[in-house]
């Protein structure tokens, strides 16, 4: 999985007083989860914009004074009306331990049933899995290329070696339901074969 770089500086002081100033100050107060103990630091606000603002998912790599730790965005706050952030919530990722993550769902392929005028519900996004670090993925690819119309793809039909799906395998992550424009593949093959054999019987 990819990464995105945060420097940022250790916080001494956790007050409100401290946690105002930085934030006037165009910095956002963070926290690291998950080590010996949870570590305060801050960082500019335009650091997060690749790690926040964007439908991917990525890891980040927070440089703090010459230290560096991988880790992934567990929590983050948002002010009601400014939408500014106001705080964030990492938790430290160690080759050895697993973690859990929300990994989005890539469709590949163009569906027949959609090309037959079915319509395309696309119902899981995002998928929670559990991995090593190292097994993350970018995305989860679902393969609608065979999806006729009243077909649909499932959670155990995305299952992968290295990471575990956190979802009932009968979930449905994708499907093509019917519509009133829609024509089924076997109608078509029907229909040419009756104007096949009303063609030869008139000849």
């Amino acid at each position: 999985m990819k990464s995105i770089t945060i420097t940022g500086s250790k916080r001494e002081s956790v007050g409100k007083v401290a946690t105002k100033a930085l934030r006037n100050a165009g910095k956002v107060p963070c926290v690291l989860y998950g080590g010996d103990k949870p570590l305060h630091f801050s960082a500019d606000e335009i650091s997060f914009k690749n790690l926040v603002y964007t439908p991917n998912v990525y890891t980040a790599t927070i440089e703090l004074e010459g230290v560096t730790y991988n880790a992934i965005l567990q929590d983050i706050q948002f002010h009601p009306v400014t939408d500014k952030i106001l705080h964030v919530d990492f938790y430290q990722l160690f080759d050895d331990k697993l973690v859990t993550m929300n990994i989005p769902v890539r469709l590949v392929g163009v569906s027949p049933g959609v090309i037959n005028g079915g319509s395309l519900r696309f119902a899981m996004r995002k998928l929670s899995v559990r991995a090593l670090p190292a097994d993350l993925p970018d995305f989860i690819n679902a393969d609608i290329s065979k999806l006729k119309i009243g077909s649909k793809l499932t959670v155990a039909e995305l299952a992968q070696d290295n990471l575990s799906i956190l979802h009932p395998e009968s979930s449905v992550v994708v499907q093509v339901r019917t519509s009133r424009s829609a024509v089924s593949t076997n109608d078509e093959e029907d229909e040419e074969g009756e104007e096949t054999a009303t063609e030869e019987a008139t000849e």
